[in-house]
């Protein structure tokens, strides 16, 4: 109540102020995350080649001295085949009710699957940008078609061509976007980042390490849960647990004499030594749990709707 009674004081003091939430949408391995990311200017989703990194719904928020954007990071829209599939797609049709703007994000080099939450984007009446990514991998005419091919399926207010890797257009999409945020007081505190707790990325970076360095099944099967997340003057102690699905998989994470789940935990901690700005000592287990990803009970437990 502290904090409402803040911002309502302070609104006196924002005329004109801009603030609102912005939905990113795609398919898998469209740049979803590689795009908030820029948008932010830190790293806050977990980026891999490997399609449906993303599992959770990330808020990445952006600042400046009269607007405040919300931007949502969604899990790459996908036919659900078990519960875990069934959450994601959850967070991404959440995604749609509560903002003030879309921002659906191809490429030039993929077509519509016939999922129904495209469909259910197409129809919505949130206003949005269609957003083609990696314009840098394609000439002016596979651009012009792919732009023209999606417009045609989801029917959006505006259309651009970017590239997330190397930043271009992405102050015309800012700009864009601007004008669709509703004059408001910021939601969150100006010097917000993210909603999300320091435990969360701690494991997301072990997890995106995983999909690194571990092929086929393996980091699909896998969830890093932070048991522990102690920080002193000096130094973050931080203990996971690694839930893999099969014996056998638990063996292949390990590797020969532990080595593969050494060179994992040795290239995570000094990637969250980077995000945190502080010495990180980071402990691993590994434990079987059968088929944690068609059991709702346990989703609910690594904290899936």
């Amino acid at each position: 109540m502290d904090y409402l009674y803040r911002m309502n004081e302070s609104q006196g003091e924002l005329a004109g102020h801009r603030a609102g939430f912005v939905s990113i949408l795609g398919r898998p391995n469209v740049g979803k995350s590689t795009l908030m990311n820029r948008l932010v200017g830190e790293k806050l989703s977990i980026i891999t080649p490997k399609a449906q990194t993303t599992r959770h719904r990330i808020l990445g928020i952006l600042n400046g001295s009269d607007f405040q954007i919300v931007y949502s990071d969604t899990p790459g829209i996908l036919r659900p085949e078990y519960a875990l599939h069934k959450s994601m797609m959850g967070s991404v049709r959440l995604s749609l009710e509560d903002a003030d703007l879309l921002l659906f994000v191809a490429d030039p080099f993929e077509r519509y699957g016939d999922e129904d939450i495209i469909a259910q984007i197409a129809q919505s009446e949130v206003p949005k940008i269609l957003v083609l990514n990696k314009i840098d991998l394609c000439d002016a005419e596979k651009a012009d078609s792919a732009i023209d091919y999606w417009s045609n399926i989801i029917k959006p207010a505006r259309q651009l061509g970017i590239s997330a890797l190397d930043g271009t257009g992405l102050d015309t999409l800012i700009s864009m976007v601007l004008e669709y945020m509703p004059e408001h007081p910021p939601f969150y505190p100006k010097d917000a980042l993210t909603d999300r707790p320091e435990r969360f990325f701690a494991s997301e970076i072990l997890r995106e390490k995983i999909f690194g360095l571990y092929k086929k099944e393996i980091p699909y099967s896998c969830e890093v849960e932070v048991i522990e997340f102690s920080e002193s003057e000096d130094i973050i102690r931080i203990r996971t647990i690694i839930y893999v699905e099969r014996s056998s998989q638990r063996a292949i994470l390990l590797g020969h004499k532990g080595e593969r789940i050494k060179r994992t935990g040795i290239e995570a901690r000094a990637d969250m030594e980077a995000f945190f700005g502080k010495k990180v000592f980071l402990e691993q287990h590994i434990k079987v749990m059968p088929n944690w990803r068609r059991d709702a009970r346990r989703l609910r437990q690594f904290g899936y709707n």
